[in-house]
């Protein structure tokens, strides 16, 4: 048997059909104990959030895992508790966050980022894979509080773009 090989795709119509379903932005009810509400945009290099149907994003950490695709203004949207600190193999402390994964057009493949939260000052100052990170650059992997929950954009391109991890 032989094949073709295919090239990857930036985003298709699966993103609408196969891989979204009801409540799949978030892993614990709103009103739950303990919920926090992360809102964002996928923002491009002029600055401009990338709009439904040409951005999804997946965050996960532990038993954690939720996807969300951008609306039509170009915002996200999760629903999920904060996560406990982690421990690398070698027993070193991780603050507590989330991995980001971003799919959007012009995209060959997703690229990953993290999500560190505002109110863990001293656990992200003792992060190892935040220490690694240029110190002007590590405010943008962390989220900031806003009214109702905390804010998180991530810009593929320009001066403010995101910090992403090579996997």
């Amino acid at each position: 048997m032989s094949g073709v090989c295919s090239p990857s795709q930036t985003i298709g119509p699966l993103y609408g059909y196969a891989l979204m379903f009801d409540g799949s932005n978030q892993t614990i009810e709103p009103d739950a104990a303990g919920a926090v509400r992360i809102i964002g945009s996928v923002v491009d290099g002029s600055g401009a959030a990338i709009a439904h149907p040409d951005a999804m994003v997946e965050i996960w950490q532990a038993e954690q895992w939720a996807r969300a695709r951008a609306d039509e203004s170009g915002e996200f949207e999760f629903i999920v508790r904060k996560p406990a600190v982690t421990r690398l193999p070698d027993g070193r402390k991780q603050a507590p966050h989330f991995t980001v994964a971003v799919f959007a057009s012009g995209l060959l493949k997703q690229v990953v980022t993290r999500l560190y939260f505002p109110d863990e000052q001293a656990a992200n100052a003792d992060d190892p894979v935040l220490g690694y990170v240029p110190r002007g650059d590590r405010e943008r992997l962390i989220a900031q509080a806003v009214p109702g929950g905390l804010r998180f954009d991530i810009h593929l391109q320009g001066a403010q773009e995101s910090v992403f991890f090579a996997f």
